[in-house]
């Protein structure tokens, strides 16, 4: 069976390659493994057909031969570990690597997603201030610091290019790239992987569905 990948009929980034969807796109590429993609809307993440392959209603959800799954991280795990390219056959390295795709998403991925969300949450709370802002920031730099003493002059975080890199490069996508800009070696990590051709061919496929025009609100 060819794996099917949900995604959104339509994604509220445009198709710049911000949906988590990306990520396993990208993942699916790195390994050479062809896939089919499934559509759904706002209200259809919502219905029950939906939520037997994501239970909290949101995407991507994955199937192939039987199994589904849901969070990207897991897809991508599952991925990386019953293909080769995206983990190290060395079995320390490899725990490091699953290791640094948890960094992500739990410990570098939720200060840039609340800083994110701020500009939408906040638009009519009194606690919307500059103030706030700055203060979201600078939550965000201390983990942007922190990677980027860890990473110095590396190309990759631990050895090749891995599952972790993939997840920590499209976290730091959805920062502010102001922000990263601070650590040039961060950008530089950021564009080396955005160069990878498995990544060009991933944006490729999200971005021609979604880089067109925005169709009306109802068809999302």
């Amino acid at each position: 069976m060819t794996p099917i990948l949900t995604v959104f009929k339509w994604s509220p980034d445009g198709g710049s390659g911000l949906a988590r969807d990306m990520r396993v796109r990208w993942a699916l590429e790195e390994v050479g493994q062809d896939y089919e993609v499934r559509f759904v809307t706002f209200k259809q993440m919502k219905e029950p057909e939906h939520r037997a392959r994501q239970p909290f209603g949101q995407i991507p959800a994955y199937e192939e031969d039987g199994l589904r799954l849901f969070e990207s991280g897991a897809i991508i795990h599952h991925l990386a570990q019953t293909h080769p390219g995206l983990l190290p056959a060395d079995k320390a390295a490899r725990a490091r690597a699953v290791t640094w795709m948890f960094a992500a998403v739990s410990t570098v991925e939720p200060p840039i997603v609340e800083r994110e969300q701020a500009d939408f949450t906040d638009a009519d709370q009194p606690w919307k201030h500059p103030a706030r802002f700055a203060f979201l920031d600078d939550r965000i730099r201390a983990r942007l610091a922190d990677l980027s003493a860890y990473l110095g002059d590396r190309d990759w975080l631990d050895g090749d290019f891995s599952a972790g890199d993939l997840m920590m490069v499209l976290v730091l996508r959805r920062a502010d790239p102001a922000l990263v800009a601070e650590f040039p070696n961060l950008a530089a990590y950021v564009a080396r992987a955005e160069a990878r051709p498995a990544y060009q061919r991933a944006y490729a496929a999200q971005h021609a569905l979604y880089g067109g025009k925005a169709p009306p609100m109802s068809e999302w």
